[in-house]
């Protein structure tokens, strides 16, 4: 029985395990070969319960983002400080490891299928869907999934919904905070969006230094702070907040909208 089994999604584990350790193998060069990646905080993650930990982050691709987080997890939860060298951490990764995506994207190929397989917890976007803008209901079933992941483990989430800097923070993080309590710890990365395509998937340009730092826990009041609180500090936390603009040079903002540009003409 114990060959066959599941978790909470019906994932079966042993098949996961080899997902996770396939793929790592596969990734590892992207963050330690081809780029490096700069790591800091990574003690946090030792120091964490085993559940209904909610990590939040900017985004800058589709997937590379994520992956190179589990890399970074599984290494600090094998005791490695700040770095993933030797790939051995993936022979016994954390299996209750979860990211929440939108369900459109984990069904555009065989590749997201995979990836969702690994630990995928798919939503309907309420903003936006095939590229274009819309306004739906938010279903209560992706908001009990996510609750559930949480109550299995560990769950990344990107609150902006896209990988375009600057975009606000959407509320609904804020209410998944509030209704599960969950330990919150943000992650800023960088250079993502130099060394990777949009998806995450095709290497751009090679010798990009890559950053990911992962700070203390925030310090919520579940029951006194409203949403609008937690937005505020989410937004602070992850750096996107508008005040961030005002220390950046122009020349960097200019230079981030030309690549903005530049990705929706090829996608």
């Amino acid at each position: 029985m114990g060959l066959f089994k599941r978790n909470p999604f019906g994932h079966i584990l042993f098949l996961k395990r080899w997902l996770i350790r396939i793929l790592g193998a596969l990734t590892h060069r992207r963050f330690k070969g081809f780029n490096r990646l700069e790591i800091e905080g990574s003690e946090i993650i030792k120091s964490l319960p085993d559940t209904n930990v909610l990590f939040v982050s900017n985004h800058q691709t589709y997937f590379a983002d994520v992956v190179a987080m589990f890399h970074v997890f599984n290494a600090s939860l094998s005791g490695r400080d700040d770095n993933i060298k030797n790939i051995g951490y993936l022979w016994k990764p954390k299996l209750n490891l979860y990211f929440v995506a939108a369900r459109e994207t984990m069904q555009s190929g065989l590749l997201p299928k995979i990836l969702a397989y690994a630990g995928s917890v798919s939503i309907d976007r309420t903003w936006r869907a095939e590229g274009k803008e819309v306004n739906r209901q938010v279903k209560m079933s992706d908001v009990s999934n996510i609750t559930k992941a949480l109550n299995d483990g560990w769950v990344i989430t990107f609150p902006q919904g896209t990988t375009k800097p600057w975009k606000p923070i959407r509320r609904g993080t804020a209410h998944i905070i509030k209704h599960n309590k969950p330990i919150v710890v943000p992650i800023v990365i960088d250079g993502f969006r130099r060394s990777f395509d949009k998806k995450g998937i095709r290497i751009k340009k090679r010798g990009i230094l890559q950053s990911m730092e992962i700070k203390k826990p925030l310090d919520i009041d579940y029951e006194n702070d409203s949403v609008k609180d937690i937005v505020e500090k989410l937004e602070y936390a992850i750096e996107q907040h508008p005040s961030f603009l005002k220390v950046i040079p122009q020349e960097e903002i200019q230079k981030e909208e030309e690549l903005n540009k530049e990705r929706q003409w090829r996608y």
